[in-house]
């Protein structure tokens, strides 16, 4: 069934899975991505008019991160142009303890579009398919603030809460925080890998600067840099970000998954054990 519901960021890691929520509930939602048709491009405002046409409903993330430079403007503008095309409802993905993703959020909540928030802690997948599988392949897991305390949260529940709200209007107005169920250290996330994926990994505490020096020689772009630096340096550090919530258990009638059972999960897949390619 075709519905005029718009998935933006549709081949990320929640908007992918978004999709398939949607899917599974027998909605065939527009995906909104650089390689669909109509096309959606962040960078090529041309290409929003097309794929916001005929659409009600829309679940919003922006690649790379709602902190980064251009983030706030582009969202306005989003916004902007969805209320002039008769959308009336968004969803948006946001950052848990961002300051920056706040402002973007200040700007769908004040549009006079119906919306939901749903800001998000750090996704158990950026250890998977994300900036931290590299290290693992590497068995050399090198990483500051190892103690600091973060509730992981797992991308399918995520997903499964935004296909929620997307189409349950009971949780307009609202702003759902998704964490995971405990709070857990980089420490404790490398030892449950390992034993999972029964693979031997050692652990190195470095500082933030050595972190960042280190992703500088390995040719990282600057954009990328700068926002693992701010996601350190900022959101780890914000005591608003190492609280667990229970809006994923609100929300969906079942607690969010633990990282140790998302780990179990992944080990299977095999990704942890494949051959670092270099």
């Amino acid at each position: 069934m075709k519905t005029n519901i718009l998935v933006i960021g549709a081949t990320g890691k929640t908007g992918r899975r978004v999709v398939e929520q949607l899917k599974n509930k027998g909605i065939e939602p527009r995906i909104g991505s650089r390689t669909t048709s109509p096309t959606f491009d962040w960078d090529n405002k041309e290409t929003w008019v097309h794929a916001l046409q005929g659409i009600e409903k829309m679940y919003v993330t922006y690649y790379p991160d709602l902190a980064v430079p251009g983030a706030k403007e582009a969202i306005e503008s989003l916004t902007y142009l969805a209320k002039e095309l008769g959308v009336k409802k968004m969803v948006l993905l946001s950052g848990k303890g961002e300051t920056e993703a706040e402002a973007c959020e200040k700007i769908v909540m004040n549009s006079g579009i119906a919306y939901t928030i749903v800001r998000a802690s750090w996704f158990n997948q950026n250890w998977s398919e994300s900036f931290f599988l590299e290290p693992i392949l590497s068995g050399e897991v090198a990483l500051p603030m190892s103690d600091v305390l973060i509730p992981f949260v797992d991308a399918n529940d995520i997903a499964e809460v935004a296909a929620t709200v997307l189409l349950d209007d009971s949780y307009n107005g609202e702003i759902i925080e998704v964490t995971g169920p405990e709070l857990i250290t980089f420490k404790d996330i490398v030892k449950i890998i390992s034993k999972a994926s029964n693979k031997s990994l050692n652990f190195h505490d470095i500082t933030l600067q050595q972190y960042v020096e280190g992703m500088k020689q390995m040719q990282l772009p600057n954009d990328v840099v700068w926002l693992i630096e701010y996601l350190f340096s900022h959101v780890l550090t914000n005591p608003k970000n190492q609280l667990v919530v229970n809006d994923v258990e609100r929300v969906l009638g079942r607690k969010a998954k633990t990282f140790l059972a998302y780990a179990q999960e992944t080990a299977k897949t095999g990704i942890w054990n494949q051959v670092e390619v270099k």
